[in-house]
């Protein structure tokens, strides 16, 4: 009974940090804030409101926020039952479908989108079908954006839902369905309430994810001011032409992600 409150006590003491390992350690701190340091150092603080009052910061900023909003809504859609899947069933093969999952994660950004394109393109496998039938052409409209961030921000979304689901008991589950409730029920009444901050905390990761989407919009979606130029393309754009509107828009998303941080540090920021 002692040695609890004993663990504790030095738990909480500062320890001494090895030379060899407080070096290193401050070089890596100071190459992530330095680049961040010169943002700030750099911005144009005198001509930023007229930066960003701009019509074409706003255009982009709206479709961003637009698209970046669809795509989440889309990744919860079919994200938390694809989440619900892996942690609560056991089928053949389930771990290469998680690898799966989490492969646009590792993907390079751009090969997602040469990939949707093979699929969703005019000429892809299921692209074809869609505008010979439906006359439906995904590549280069706003559409196209909302799938390009979908594809690369939904595998945030399952990771964090799987997670919270393999943490929950699932004799809850268990308890309602001897009840009466039938599996989705249980799911739709008991499940979704305890895991609603793991929803809550992937869904905000996925909204980010998405509205910092470059590559796989680019090449899926291509550049097209007001129809799929969304806040990191139009980054991209203005640092050829004029640097200060690109600076001023990379303080917007900058913002943003400090703004998720801040949504998120009960969850990742405090000390277990």
């Amino acid at each position: 009974m002692e040695s609890r409150p004993r663990r504790d006590r030095h738990r909480g003491r500062t320890r001494p940090v090895p030379i060899p390992l407080l070096v290193p350690a401050l070089f890596g701190l100071a190459f992530l804030l330095l680049p961040l340091i010169a943002l700030l150092v750099r911005a144009p603080w005198r001509s930023l409101p007229e930066q960003l009052t701009s019509a074409e910061v706003w255009e982009a900023l709206r479709l961003s926020l637009l698209c970046a909003t669809a795509a989440t809504v889309l990744s919860l859609i079919v994200g938390v039952p694809l989440a619900w899947v892996l942690a609560r069933t056991r089928f053949p093969g389930r771990g290469f479908v998680r690898a799966l999952v989490t492969l646009p994660l590792v993907l390079p950004p751009v090969v997602g989108g040469v990939a949707l394109l093979l699929a969703f393109g005019r000429n892809g496998v299921i692209g074809q079908w869609l505008d010979s039938w439906f006359g439906i052409t995904l590549p280069f409209t706003t559409t196209g954006v909302v799938l390009a961030e979908t594809f690369v921000a939904m595998p945030f979304l399952v990771i964090s839902v799987e997670g919270t689901l393999r943490a929950a008991d699932p004799r809850y589950e268990e308890a309602a369905t001897t009840l009466g409730a039938s599996r989705f029920t249980a799911f739709r009444r008991v499940t979704l309430p305890l895991i609603a901050p793991g929803i809550a905390a992937g869904a905000v990761l996925a909204w980010a994810r998405a509205l910092g989407e470059f590559g796989a919009t680019i090449t899926f979606a291509g550049n097209f001011p007001g129809r799929t130029q969304t806040m990191p393309l139009a980054v991209y754009l203005a640092l050829q032409n004029d640097p200060a509107a690109a600076i001023a828009l990379s303080l917007v998303l900058l913002a943003v992600s400090i703004a998720v941080l801040a949504a998120l540090r009960d969850r990742w920021m405090t000390a277990s």
